[in-house]
């Protein structure tokens, strides 16, 4: 018999928590709100907990549903087992003592180079369609625009057949060539991977005879819907098939030199309750297993994630529209700030000007450079950030030198961003922070077009199409803005900021520099 939890909520209490894709809906509290962890996640990292502004917070191993009003919180827990903790000062406590119960920081990071320089993301600008040609003229172009180089990733359709992770020979004659290219030039080499296996071919048939794959509730191979098509899916409880799957990776980076691996897909909504699994488990139990074998590299990308706060996987958002509001550019902050007190301070936004290819493809031919700008500069200091599409094949000159000044900026941060990682990856705070989590009792519930990064920066991107002003909230504190203005705080600040500038500002207190 299902149970249900009621949790009558304090004078102004607010929660955070659940599902990442859900943050614009944060904080809970003030009016109604459900999401059910059971059943979906968002396509995105999701976590059993809830944390209050009031110093509280829910926890379980496993998923719940729950449910906001003006007056309760509702968790119905399936057969879960729910912990509610209390007696803490504030939201970042509830944070700390959750995380030191649950999921504790692991002590490791992931690769140095996703944090300090931009990442290039060959999706939406090569799409099914990637080549060792298209791969270097890319990464050239990102050199000769002035750019620093990164992390570079070559998307889905680089391989044979799903499963068969091997480079195709007509589109890659030559990969140690092209990665040694890449690395000379300065990038490291990521690839796309997944958990599926195309069932016409002969990878299929050797794991099917190994018992590497899902079956389902009736003992045959599943085969599942996915974005591409229908697939089999390994099975990632059973230690041979993951062991298999890390023997193929490993073969690429002693092969050709690759550096890691973009780990897409994994969501539950491709697992089922009934599937028959070497070990006893469930859609959130293969998704935290496909999750887990990231740990393995330290240069790695995950988009859905259950569980698994605390540990070294670079946490990108989920795909986002070409589009100012909703799943947009207005999304990138609450969702990122989301991400961070679930437990993954390694946080990407999505890709610069929207990764969800088929609303991009749609506004091609009328790309809004503006928004293309506005989303450089929202990602410039977080702790990642990512293009894809080629700013100088989709830009005027006047949109991209603003897109190159927003890499800079980045990567001229960068060594101070890795300083952030290193710490979060000893005590698990967010890298990037809500202003209610550094600034307690000061009303910053509803603050979610902000943000600080680390304990010093003060982020405040311009959201809003034609925008060329933006009104900041200043928390207490000398602060020094990027226009070098003095500002003494608590207070709001009023200031221009045209198309060029990202308004921030670092706080002065004897250690901080700009």
């Amino acid at each position: 018999m299902e149970d249900k939890y009621v949790i009558p909520l304090l004078p102004g209490e607010r929660w955070w928590g659940g599902r990442a894709a859900d943050g614009m809906s944060m904080p809970y509290g003030m009016d109604a709100f459900e999401a059910d962890l059971i059943e979906t996640l968002g396509m995105n990292q999701a976590a059993p907990l809830l944390l209050s502004s009031k110093g509280r917070y829910v926890w379980s191993e496993e998923p719940f549903a729950f449910s906001f009003s003006a007056e309760d919180l509702v968790i119905s827990n399936g057969k879960a087992k729910v912990t509610v903790a209390e007696g803490f000062e504030n939201l970042r406590e509830a944070f700390r003592q959750a995380a030191s119960r649950h999921f504790p920081a692991s002590g490791a990071y992931p690769d140095e180079l996703l944090f300090t320089a931009p990442q290039y993301n060959l999706w939406i600008e090569l799409l099914y369609e990637p080549t060792a040609e298209k791969v270097l003229s890319y990464a050239k172009a990102v050199l000769d625009q002035g750019m620093p180089p990164g992390v570079i990733m070559i998307d889905d359709n680089w391989h044979e057949p799903y499963g068969t992770w091997r480079f195709h020979s007509g589109r890659f004659p030559d990969p140690k060539g092209m990665v040694d290219q890449l690395h000379e030039m300065g990038f490291k080499a990521m690839l796309w991977v997944c958990p599926f296996v195309s069932p016409d071919s002969r990878t299929f048939r050797e794991l099917s005879g190994k018992g590497y794959l899902l079956k389902d509730k009736h003992g045959e191979i599943a085969i599942r819907p996915w974005w591409n098509g229908y697939s089999a899916v390994l099975d990632g409880t059973h230690a041979g098939a993951v062991g298999w799957f890390c023997e193929q990776l490993d073969f690429l980076r002693t092969e050709y030199g690759v550096d890691g691996f973009k780990l897409d897909a994994g969501d539950i909504e491709f697992y089922q309750d009934g599937d028959q699994t070497a070990a006893p488990s469930n859609p959130h139990g293969q998704c935290e297993a496909w999750a887990r074998i990231g740990l393995n590299y330290a240069l790695n990308e995950y988009r859905a994630c259950w569980k698994l706060g605390g540990q070294a996987l670079a946490q990108r958002l989920k795909d986002k529209l070409h589009a100012w509001d909703g799943n947009g550019l207005s999304s990138l902050i609450p969702d990122a700030l989301a991400q961070g007190l679930l437990g993954h301070p390694f946080t990407c936004p999505d890709m610069i000007g929207g990764g969800e290819y088929m609303h991009f493809q749609q506004h091609s031919d009328a790309l809004d450079q503006e928004l293309f700008v506005r989303s450089a500069q929202c990602a410039a200091l977080f702790p990642m950030m990512q293009f894809s599409a080629a700013p100088w094949r989709v830009l005027d000159a006047e949109h991209l030198r603003c897109c190159v000044d927003a890499a800079n900026l980045h990567s001229r941060l960068g060594s101070e961003i890795l300083d952030l990682a290193k710490r979060a990856a000893e005590d698990g705070e967010p890298m990037m922070r809500h202003l209610a989590y550094s600034f307690p009792d000061m009303g910053y519930e509803h603050m979610n077009d902000q943000f600080m990064l680390g304990e010093h920066i003060l982020v405040a991107p311009v959201l809003q199409k034609g925008a060329v002003k933006r009104s900041i909230t200043i928390p207490p504190g000398v602060w020094k803005g990027d226009d070098d203005s003095i500002v003494q705080g608590p207070c709001t600040l009023d200031v221009d900021a045209p198309l060029r500038r990202l308004p921030w500002y670092r706080k002065l207190d004897g250690n901080s520099f700009i």
